[in-house]
Formats: C-alpha cells, structure tokens, sequence
C-alpha cells in the first residue's frame, strides 16, 4: 500500500520477515521443553541410569503457599530435589553428600497448596568424588474447586492421569573420597558405578 519509491514496503516485508522467523525461533524453543512422557521414557530407558530411580511424595500445605493464589514458590522443588539427592548419594557412597550446583533447572507447570507431589530423580553418571543426577517433580493429584475457587464439600480430591510434570532439572553432588563408604550404601548402585567405569569405583 505504500509506494515504491518511499522504500518504505521493504521496509515493512523485512520487519514481517524477521518476526516470523522470531516466532518460529520461540516456537522451537517451547518444543525442547519435555512432557511427562519424555521424563519417564528417559528414566525407563536411560542405559546410563546407576542405580534405581528413587522418590519421594508429599502434599503441599497452605503453610508451603508463597504467593497469591496459594501458589507455591519453585524454590521448594529445589529443595525437595536436595533430599532426593541425598537419597541417592546414601545408596551410592554411604554418605549425605554436599550439593555442588544446578546446571539445568525447568518449571514446566504451576504447584499449588492441595497439590500431591513426587520429587524423583537418578544417577546418570559417577566421577571420582561428584555424581551428577536427573530430577524431577509431578503432580498426581489436586484439591477439586468449583467455579469460584472453593475447594468441593471442603475436601473434595482427584487423582491427574497422566501426572502433571511440574518441574525437572539436572544437578550435580559430591562426596570427599575419605567420606565415601559405598559398602554401606546399595550394593546394585556400587555395582552400576563400577560397570559404567565410575573412577571411585575403579
């Protein structure tokens, strides 16, 4: 609609252009997020798990809500993950660990109070003194609320199938090699480790 001569309908198609090929870009990016069926296929199937996947379940209280909304803030994921971390670090070396980091950290999906939660995760790999771990964090059920937000007689519940995935992450542990005491810890984790060439094992 604008004339030739202005220049400026070039300007226009590069502008369109380029917003195009940003959306594209974001519509990519939202596409590596995983789903619940990604997490568990790659827990079930994962030839580098050591070990066995291990987790945990609780109910979130009115007392875990941070925000408005009853909204639970993702801080409490993290920590939830540091007991499960700890977990596997006991079957690994006998030990409870020291957390080194997050490398990788997704919310894939809000956590209210009501919600009943599971925090998991595995060993995908074993240095000499570090191990680093896969986690994550489902929703199996929820308060049942009607149309104004109430929760249904009271207490009203109901099951999510498939489980929600709220969150998942990946995080690395370690324990000083005169703390490790892999012969108090699970015997198949030990033996794993060693498989998979695990220097503390060697």
């Amino acid at each position: 609609f604008v004339p030739k001569e202005t220049g400026q309908n070039c300007f226009i198609k590069i502008t369109i252009t380029h917003l195009i090929v940003f959306c594209e870009a974001e519509q990519k990016e939202e596409l590596k997020m995983k789903t619940p069926l990604d997490c568990i296929m790659e827990r079930e199937n994962n030839p580098k798990m050591i070990g066995e996947y291990v987790s945990l379940k609780t109910r979130m209280s009115a007392g875990d809500a941070h925000y408005a909304g009853e909204l639970v803030e993702g801080a409490h994921i993290v920590t939830a993950w540091g007991d499960v971390g700890t977990e596997l670090a006991i079957r690994l070396f006998g030990d409870e660990s020291l957390f080194v980091g997050y490398s990788e950290v997704r919310y894939t999906a809000p956590v209210f109070a009501g919600d009943w939660m599971e925090y998991g995760g595995y060993i995908e790999k074993v240095g000499n003194t570090s191990f680093t771990c896969k986690f994550f964090a489902y929703k199996w059920m929820k308060d049942s609320k009607d149309e104004n937000g109430n929760v249904i007689n009271g207490s009203g519940a109901e099951m999510i199938n498939p489980p929600e995935l709220c969150a998942y992450g990946t995080g690395t542990l370690m324990v000083a090699k005169n703390l490790q005491r892999p012969e108090f810890g699970d015997p198949k984790f030990a033996a794993d480790a060693k498989a998979a060439g695990a220097k503390a094992f060697a």
